[in-house]
């Protein structure tokens, strides 16, 4: 009985096909097959094992999921990857050229604004979009940019710190970087 109401159920509810997808991931393009209700960051972490994008509240409350969208910081979490199909997506992997850091990861190692690390790459990826859009000029606008992402730990002294150094020496976007999020 109980099988025979398992089959009717699954007949008037099929599960979804999988679909076909491109992201081009710091500068890579990548074909996926994902269910449609998979997120950008299951995608990053699960199926292209990019796990320095991290999963912290999965409800787009902390920011630890913060990734460049075509150069715009976006939750990941949030973010259904069929609707990314054809973006530009750039993760904490992708800020670095080669062995030489991005000019956030360095000013964060120099002014310590970091301690368990959890959070730092959803900073850092915020940080750069928000030197990208250009709007702050001031502590208390950073701050205010930056309050989609937290630290449990409270580097955030460092943290807007190490943002203001990089802001006061010009700035680096994540498109100076790697040439694919501004696009």
């Amino acid at each position: 009985m109980a099988q025979k109401t398992a089959a009717r159920h699954a007949e008037k509810f099929p599960t979804p096909a999988k679909i076909a997808i491109t992201l081009r991931v710091n500068g890579v393009d990548h074909q996926l097959e994902l269910a449609p209700w998979t997120t950008l960051l299951d995608a990053l972490r699960d199926h292209l094992d990019l796990t320095g994008t991290k999963k912290g509240c999965d409800h787009g409350q902390c920011g630890a999921c913060t990734v460049l969208a075509d150069g715009r910081r976006i939750n990941s979490c949030l973010a259904l990857a069929v609707m990314k199909d054809g973006a530009a997506i750039t993760t904490i992997e992708g800020l670095a050229q080669g062995s030489t850091l991005h000019a956030l990861q360095q000013a964060f190692i120099e002014h310590d604004a970091f301690q368990c690390g959890y959070c730092t790459p959803g900073q850092i990826c915020s940080a750069a979009g928000l030197i990208a859009e250009g709007r702050a000029a001031t502590a208390d606008e950073i701050r205010e940019l930056m309050s989609g992402n937290i630290c449990r730990c409270g580097a955030y002294p460092n943290i807007l710190a190490a943002i203001e150094s990089v802001l006061a020496r010009g700035g680096t976007a994540a498109s100076e970087t790697n040439g694919e999020a501004g696009r």
